[in-house]
């Protein structure tokens, strides 16, 4: 499964929701797709899926010597953002319904929906209409459904929508066995601590557009994130001492004798590590990268600037 989207754009009346956006994911790949909500995010599902078409560019998806212009039902699982499972039905009851629907014979789609329980911790309750389960475990229940017929493509959105921290981390071995069943996964999401840890590839939008794009080091790169220096010396210093020493650095003081400086590009460790050995005893230097929330915090105020400007 390959998908190679070109310069795609939708407008909904005066509204434009996609503006020329351009991506490809390999077979296998974690790909996420991050932004804002009214980012463009949902309208780019809905193009991949066919249930809408591009107002211009194009959409290849390709799966065994197949070409498509959108991702075909029998290849696709999909969690929507609007949920849709039925409340009044159990648990094995719903998840059979859909297998079924995608083609799964009976036994095949109770062999599939076993192992799935057991990894979600469902499998004593399998019998227990929908209704009865609280919102992590319906939503543990729609992440089954959309994977049950193995599928070769993934798209989930919002898949940490509901779930505390330990059913979260769950969702990341989850997607991760996806990967190493050689599904290919997109999802859209929120919570930028577990997209760093399983994106292999991302797309950051903003208003219909694509601002940055590439592996988690492509889009450190293109950001040209500040370096952050985490200072330690052996007695005490002021915020106004090291404004002083060093007045084109924003500085911030962690505690009496801890603090932290953010390199632009441009500015030298070693040129700023010269200016402060003169004026205090260091006992530690530590540098730090920005992560992939600082990256999206960045890039989202840069963005603003240039549309303003």
């Amino acid at each position: 499964m390959q998908l190679i989207v070109t310069a795609i754009s939708k407008d909904y009346g005066d509204i434009a929701a996609v503006r020329q956006v351009s991506f490809q994911i390999n077979s296998g790949d974690i790909f996420a797709l991050l932004g804002p909500n009214g980012a463009g995010k949902s309208s780019i599902i809905r193009m991949l899926v066919g249930m809408t078409r591009p107002d211009s560019g194009s959409i290849l998806v390709s799966h065994q010597h197949e070409h498509y212009d959108h991702v075909p039902r029998r290849l696709l699982g999909y969690l929507p953002e609007d949920r849709g499972l039925y409340p009044d039905k159990s648990i094995e009851k719903n998840l059979l319904y859909l297998a079924q629907l995608h083609g799964l014979s009976k036994q095949k789609a109770l062999q599939e929906m076993a192992h799935w329980l057991e990894v979600f911790e469902l499998t004593d309750r399998r019998q227990e209409d929908l209704k009865q389960l609280s919102k992590g475990n319906q939503q543990k229940v729609q992440l089954i459904a959309a994977v049950l017929h193995q599928p070769a493509l993934v798209i989930l959105d919002e898949p940490f929508s509901g779930l505390d921290p330990i059913n979260q981390e769950k969702v990341v071995g989850f997607l991760k066995a996806l990967k190493a069943r050689g599904m290919t996964v997109i999802l859209s999401a929120h919570q930028m601590a577990m997209v760093e840890k399983l994106a292999d590839h991302m797309l950051l939008m903003a208003q219909g557009k694509a601002i940055l794009a590439g592996t988690l080091a492509d889009i450190q790169q293109q950001a040209g994130p500040q370096r952050q220096m985490v200072l330690s010396c052996a007695g005490p210093v002021t915020a106004e001492q090291l404004q002083q020493w060093l007045p084109e650095l924003e500085i911030e003081l962690l505690n009496s004798n801890r603090f932290a400086l953010k390199l632009t590009a441009t500015q030298s460790v070693s040129g700023t590590l010269k200016q402060l050995v003169n004026q205090l005893e260091l006992t530690q230097v530590e540098m730090q990268t920005a992560d992939l929330h600082q990256l999206y915090l960045m890039a989202m105020a840069q963005h603003q600037l240039r549309e303003q400007a």
